[in-house]
């Protein structure tokens, strides 16, 4: 793997003369247009860029409705749910019947790794990547064969393939991947979901893929609507910025989503119920804040250009880079500019994962990271 400085990434991926990939975020106002608190550094305290987390939300309208979302707060929530499922089965195509809802795509995440991997159940991932799943399973007894990243950190679906055997229950496919941020080609990802849905079942990872701006790139949703096994992940942690709310869920055909729906155990509170349905209305900043990852992406890559730090063009709202020295020793190093940035991911022990922030804290990390070159 080669240092890809913007220019190449944006010819690669498409960005420089695709105007319908962008048309999301051209269209969006500018920041002076949302009507938010105002996001400053700290004045005492840490910069966070460790979790992947939207430093813009909630919205103003999603803070609104989880005000209003108060009078209903005495009672249960599992009577009100049936409109959220009905906005995210029609958003994603799919009758009701193939949504779960979960507390943020962890819980949903965990469910499936307790329904497919307990009593020695054999699941295949790759590593590093989101890791939920598999050692959730594996305290119910699931066997994780792990696949190393190939050598652009890229799952390697050949070697994945080559795992899978008659005891594999559950293929697992982070894409884009956490934390390396890299993106599977789209034919090779629908072309492998389908191989292995015939063998076992195979669960996408999307959390991010609201982030992808290559164009017509397929959600794995399609072929949850071809009957294929196959279980697909969203949140709404990302993008929407409600990462401290808890709420997500899994698309799933519905014999599927009926065996997790029977393990789930958190279920959304009625603060979550009202903040999903009302982030998923608030398009306006939805596209801002990919508007404004884009921009701080685009900083970090100008910052790592210009120190020659070799890093990943990412399909989410994070960088992985090459730090130069041990990550623990980084991640020290950092601490003491009152920066907090993304836990190891071993192997890669010299790879920091990198959050975007506000511009305000691209700049504080700019200024930390020059300091320690």
């Amino acid at each position: 793997m080669h240092a890809v400085n913007r220019r190449n990434w944006l010819r690669l991926v498409g960005l420089a003369g695709t105007g319908a990939a962008l048309a999301p975020l051209a269209n969006a106002k500018s920041a002076q247009a949302f009507d938010f608190p105002a996001r400053p550094l700290p004045p005492t305290g840490s910069v966070r860029l460790s979790s992947n987390e939207n430093p813009y939300g909630p919205s103003p309208k999603v803070r609104e409705a989880m005000i209003k979302a108060f009078d209903d707060a005495c009672r249960y929530p599992f009577s009100y749910t049936r409109e959220l499922t009905r906005m995210i089965a029609d958003k994603e195509g799919v009758s009701p019947e193939h949504i779960v809802l979960t507390a943020g795509s962890t819980e949903g995440l965990k469910v499936t790794g307790l329904s497919f991997g307990m009593h020695g159940g054999e699941i295949v991932a790759a590593d590093p990547t989101f890791q939920s799943l598999m050692t959730y399973g594996e305290q119910f007894g699931a066997h994780i064969h792990w696949v190393p990243l190939d050598n652009t950190l890229t799952h390697d679906l050949e070697s994945m393939e080559k795992r899978v055997n008659n005891n594999t229950r559950l293929v697992f496919v982070c894409n884009p991947n956490n934390p390396t941020g890299t993106l599977l080609p789209a034919e090779k990802m629908r072309d492998f979901c389908r191989s292995m849905a015939g063998r076992a079942i195979v669960f996408a990872d999307e959390a991010y893929f609201d982030y992808v701006t290559e164009p017509g790139y397929p959600s794995m949703v399609e072929l949850v609507k071809q009957d294929y096994n196959v279980i697909v992940s969203r949140t709404f942690s990302k993008v929407y910025g409600l990462a401290g709310i808890r709420a997500g869920y899994l698309i799933a055909r519905p014999d599927i989503a009926r065996r997790l729906a029977a393990n789930c155990m958190a279920n959304l509170n009625m603060l979550a119920i009202s903040a999903a349905k009302a982030a998923m209305e608030d398009q306006e900043f939805y596209r801002f804040s990919l508007q404004k990852n884009e921009a701080s992406k685009k900083y970090l890559y100008s910052l790592l250009d210009e120190l020659k730090f070799r890093y990943i063009p990412s399909h989410a709202n994070f960088v992985f880079f090459e730090t130069r020295r041990d990550i623990n020793a980084f991640m020290a190093d950092m601490a003491k500019h009152q920066i907090i940035v993304g836990r190891p991911f071993p192997p890669l022990n010299q790879w920091c994962r990198i959050s975007t922030g506000t511009m305000a804290e691209m700049e504080a990390f700019g200024q930390a990271l020059r300091k320690m070159v």
